[in-house]
């Protein structure tokens, strides 16, 4: 290939990380290549000052790049897959994923304080409706605030004393270098994470024949099954990015074992289940779990959510 690969990405240092990530393993696998890094800015990066699920925008962070990638200015797109909606945009593929990253969330907190020892005269701060709704599962009496921007403005923003601890996806806090912040990793029966998180994506043209091979030279197969097999879950339950739904899957010796949770925003009613099965059926078998919880009671907890908005 004779020209320059244009990866497309967003400008937070954490979107760089996962930017330059791609780009290393792309120029290990094919030392020949050129490929040249280009920052576009998405609405997620512009409105700071709204609650994410009142936005109500599914692509709040991928829909400028996507629009980029079908006009051919860049030649692949960069995600975070947990940001990424269900369905793409007509024309537009997930070519391969890397291998995955923490999947747990972490809890950071001022004085190092774990979240057993919070109160409702601590804050804690969150822009997720999943996490909200699991914290006051745990506890009801947890005073939860909402909180926007990227990793460090965040961190930034509980130093000066807008918040007592924030809970945030452990492999952004991990691929930039401040596990030292770390109070706790929250471990998936406390807070279950979103679909996919921990993993990030590349995004192509469907059909190009030439970046495809390029993209699937770094695909990590195993990753894959685990992030296919949750989005076809979250797919069937309908929701987007802002809805209490979490995921949780984990691969030995060719199997797969899921969890999954939906709950209502106040967390007193939560719908949990697991599944066991094999990696070529896990897509299948996530589809049918979701139904099943769909008939157990998501469906309504999900309704109700959907009513208030």
């Amino acid at each position: 290939m004779n020209r320059t690969i244009k990866i497309g990405t967003r400008g937070s240092q954490l979107a760089l990380w996962q930017a330059h990530e791609v780009q290393k393993q792309l120029q290990s696998a094919f030392p020949d290549i050129q490929t040249e890094i280009v920052v576009i800015k998405t609405k997620g990066d512009i409105i700071l000052d709204v609650a994410l699920s009142k936005i109500g925008d599914k692509g709040l962070f991928t829909k400028e790049i996507e629009q980029a990638l079908l006009n051919g200015d860049i030649d692949l797109a960069v995600h975070s897959l947990k940001d990424m909606p269900t369905e793409l945009p007509d024309n537009l593929i997930l070519g391969g994923v890397l291998e995955r990253g923490e999947v747990r969330d972490v809890f950071l907190s001022r004085d190092k304080r774990p979240l057993s020892t919070f109160t409702s005269k601590d804050k804690i701060a969150t822009s997720s409706l999943r996490r909200q709704a699991q914290l006051l599962h745990y506890n009801p009496a947890l005073n939860i605030v909402d909180i926007r921007g990227n990793v460090n403005s965040r961190i930034q923003k509980m130093s000066d004393g807008y918040c007592d601890a924030l809970i945030m996806a452990g492999a952004g806090i991990q691929r930039l270098g401040l596990e030292h912040l770390i109070t706790q990793y929250l471990e998936p029966e406390t807070v279950m994470p979103a679909v996919s998180q921990g993993a990030v994506t590349i995004e192509i043209r469907e059909g190009d024949e030439e970046i495809y091979p390029i993209i699937d030279a770094i695909n990590h197969l195993p990753t894959w099954y685990q992030v296919m097999a949750e989005r076809a879950f979250l797919r069937t339950m309908e929701g987007g990015c802002q809805v209490p739904v979490a995921c949780f899957s984990e691969v030995a010796d060719g199997n797969m074992k899921m969890r999954a949770m939906v709950a209502s925003l106040d967390g007193r009613i939560i719908v949990k289940d697991v599944m066991e099965t094999t990696l070529d059926e896990a897509t299948e078998k996530a589809i049918e779990m979701a139904f099943s919880m769909l008939d157990a009671g998501a469906e309504k907890i999900l309704e109700s959510i959907r009513g208030n908005d």
